[in-house]
């Protein structure tokens, strides 16, 4: 596989000759950020890549790059999706490329959860968006937000087809005894009630990606994949398909996140209402929103805390502690799940930037196997930061998100 590369390629240029182009326009819109990308998948090159930051918070902000320009930034507050959305777009007015010069493809949209409804890409309808919707009782933080992307997008861009890519999709691999929770049948059976997983997306890629660099095909490889953003996962992948992962029947299980708790006792919410009065409705809300490292931290943000850590705040460094024990927690898990082990693979903000966290959430498992170089970890662009010789590799691959889904999303128009 090839990795796209950001190359000068102006709108003007790349409307010359629009056969020999592939334009999609990807917005993979989270639970506090907005990534977007125009894409030439024809050539392999970016037009623009953005990013809005930190909505809902105090210190939004916007930074949008044009191949071959010096980045545009804009530094305000974003109360909510539908205003960090807008201002993507004109930032496309602003700083170009104009997007009413460039032929589009497709729109392509990442989606938290399609359930066992969708299991891969869909060309968006009426019918789509309301089961994206009905499907929000799943991911009420994310497929929200997901659909604000594929309304304004809707509006913006009325004749171009807008695909939509789950991330539950690459889960759909998972074995029963894996997905299924020993829950009445009922709830299984009538109300969806199973292990979907999440993430997916960055999964697929990374996977490949882990494998081309090792040298070894796809279906020969086991991988565990740490995908450390302000959501948080592990997945389990053996040959290339997902055999265990961390979130579940909601993006709520598992890993200590930016705002989510990640793995607590299922009776909390009934402690919570039976000794403080605090209604099931209001724990999960809190859970979900005021959980994780800003519980414990006061921050969501890992540059946040690292900065309160290195000042001496006894909850930030506790914070980091709890967050880096649940990934060891979890990584030698899923060891004993795949049975053998090819490599470790950190991937998303966290995972491919933060080198202290990284060798922090695999110290003590040297008899396993597994270290991490302090020499290759601290480098740039370094892939392997495992010491030279290593059974079993660790790895930085960063994360593509937005290619995976430009990519799948011509595949469902062909």
């Amino acid at each position: 596989m090839r990795e796209a590369t950001t190359e000068d390629a102006t709108s003007e240029n790349a409307t010359e000759d629009a056969s020999e182009h592939a334009f999609v326009l990807v917005l993979n819109t989270g639970s506090s950020s907005i990534k977007y990308e125009l894409i030439d998948t024809g050539s392999g090159t970016r037009l623009a890549v953005g990013l809005v930051e930190r909505i809902g918070g105090e210190r939004g902000a916007l930074t949008h790059t044009r191949a071959g320009s010096e980045p545009y930034e804009v530094h305000r507050p974003y109360p909510d999706h539908d205003s960090g959305l807008r201002a993507a777009l004109d930032a496309f007015a602003q700083a170009g490329p104009d997007l009413r010069r460039v032929p589009l493809r497709a729109v392509g949209h990442r989606v938290v959860h399609g359930a066992d409804r969708f299991t891969g890409p869909v060309l968006i309808d009426d019918e789509v968006i309301a089961a994206i919707e009905e499907l929000s009782r799943f991911a009420p933080l994310h497929n929200p937000a997901n659909l604000d992307g594929i309304r304004v997008a809707r509006k913006a861009f009325p004749g171009v087809p807008q695909v939509a890519v789950f991330d539950t999709a690459f889960h759909q691999t998972l074995p029963p005894h894996a997905y299924t929770y020993a829950v009445p049948r009922a709830w299984s059976e009538d109300l969806g009630v199973r292990r979907y997983g999440f993430h997916g997306t960055s999964c697929a890629y990374v996977s490949r990606l882990a494998a081309e660099v090792l040298g070894k095909p796809l279906e020969e490889t086991d991988l565990i994949v740490l995908h450390l953003g302000n959501g948080a996962s592990a997945t389990a992948i053996k040959g290339g398909r997902s055999v265990e992962t961390s979130m579940g029947l909601t993006p709520l299980e598992g890993l200590v996140m930016g705002t989510r708790s990640g793995d607590v006792d299922p009776s909390l919410p009934s402690y919570l209402d039976s000794t403080a009065g605090l209604g099931v409705n209001e724990s999960h809300e809190a859970l979900m929103r005021a959980g994780g490292m800003l519980a414990l931290a006061g921050a969501s943000d890992m540059r946040e805390v690292w900065e309160k850590a290195d000042a001496g705040d006894e909850g930030a460094l506790l914070a980091l502690d709890v967050y880096c024990h649940r990934i060891r927690k979890y990584v030698g898990a899923y060891y004993a799940v795949l049975g053998r082990l090819d490599a470790i693979v950190f991937t998303a903000g966290v995972g491919e930037h933060d080198a202290r966290t990284r060798a922090r959430s695999l110290s003590g498992l040297e008899r396993l196997g597994i270290a991490v170089d302090p020499a290759r970890n601290q480098a740039k662009d370094e892939r392997i930061i495992s010491p030279p010789g290593s059974d079993i590799a660790v790895m930085v691959i960063p994360t593509d998100e937005e290619w995976e889904i430009a990519s799948l999303a011509l595949r469902v128009l062909a």
